[in-house]
């Protein structure tokens, strides 16, 4: 096995996906690579803004549009830096995260791809597929899922 050249790491902002991007990070930066921090998203309709503005008042923006994936791209890039990546790439991208991943990984060439192993145990993720174990069989090359969570 090569070294890394390229490699790709999926976020949503969460402290688990964090903990995903630290390792990500740790890995292009050993080999000297670009490290590429992704974050899919889904805009919110003028409906789902309205109800989630009356559920979460001011906090609502936290769900709408591009901007929390913005929000978590850019904590990303902290916590990348602070683990010694030093060349780096921020894209958001409206749709699914699997279908993201798998296209950003073909269209940047990526050489791994980085994901966190949260969700792999819960019943939706057993039932419905999570992004870890969806993403294994589907991405061009290799997958690297990182233990984020406690559970054991």
């Amino acid at each position: 096995m090569g070294s890394y050249n390229t490699v790709l790491v999926g976020t949503d902002g969460s402290p688990s996906s964090f903990r995903a991007v630290e390792a990500a990070a740790r890995i292009a930066a050993d080999a000297g690579g670009t490290l590429v921090l992704a974050c899919a998203f889904h805009p919110m309709s003028a409906r789902e803004r309205q109800h989630a503005a009356d559920r979460l008042g001011d906090l609502a923006y936290k769900v709408e549009g591009s901007t929390p994936a913005d929000d978590a791209l850019r904590a990303a890039r902290e916590r990348a830096v602070a683990a010694g990546a030093r060349d780096i790439d921020e894209v958001a991208v409206e749709g699914d995260a699997v279908d993201s991943l798998v296209e950003l990984a073909e269209n940047r060439r990526a050489d791994l791809v980085v994901v966190g192993n949260r969700g792999l145990n819960s019943l939706a993720g057993r039932l419905l597929g999570s992004v870890p174990a969806n993403l294994s069989h589907r991405a061009p090359c290799d997958v690297l899922i990182v233990r984020t969570t406690d559970g054991r």
